[in-house]
């Protein structure tokens, strides 16, 4: 079963870094950690990432939840500049309540000069029936909490000009 889950918002910056931010800017200051979902620090095997097909090894803390070190792989499945990414993360190292993947899209549309839509979609994957459930309410109530996190942190950077770690 999927469980999708969209947030939107408008940033006040160009179409470039609202489109490039998320994706190519240090994942450790977007993905900071939340409840049960632990602070990222670094990612490896990364040389081609933000390309259509590029994969990277996401690594993060330690948590009540996950032992740290190497919890997931992301890969880029599509990429149009300026308009949209869509990722994936998956290949996860400890239990995730049953979901198998997360697929995600971020999109960004120009309204006027500097004033740009962004919608940020996951849809979560999950496999086993008895834990749909607990599924629809993880996607429904902590995961969207955590996607608005995740969009303030990326305004911020993106509102810095933080530097992009890759092309």
């Amino acid at each position: 079963m999927k469980f999708k889950v969209q947030e939107s918002t408008i940033y006040n910056c160009s179409l470039e870094r609202a489109f490039k931010t998320p994706l190519l800017c240090d994942v450790a200051k977007i993905h900071t950690g939340f409840g049960l979902m632990p602070r990222v620090t670094h990612c490896t095997e990364d040389h081609h990432w933000g390309q259509v097909g590029s994969s990277k090894k996401v690594y993060a803390e330690k948590s009540w939840t996950q032992k740290g070190g190497f919890i997931s792989m992301d890969q880029v499945l599509d990429r149009r500049e300026n308009e949209y990414w869509k990722f994936e993360v998956s290949n996860f190292q400890s239990w995730m309540l049953g979901f198998s993947r997360f697929t995600g899209e971020w999109k960004t549309t120009e309204i006027a000069k500097d004033n740009i839509r962004v919608e940020y979609t996951y849809t979560l994957h999950a496999s086993h029936a008895i834990l749909y459930p607990l599924n629809w309410l993880f996607a429904k109530t902590f995961w969207r909490i955590y996607m608005k996190r995740v969009l303030e942190n990326v305004r911020q950077l993106a509102y810095r000009d933080e530097p992009y770690q890759y092309n």
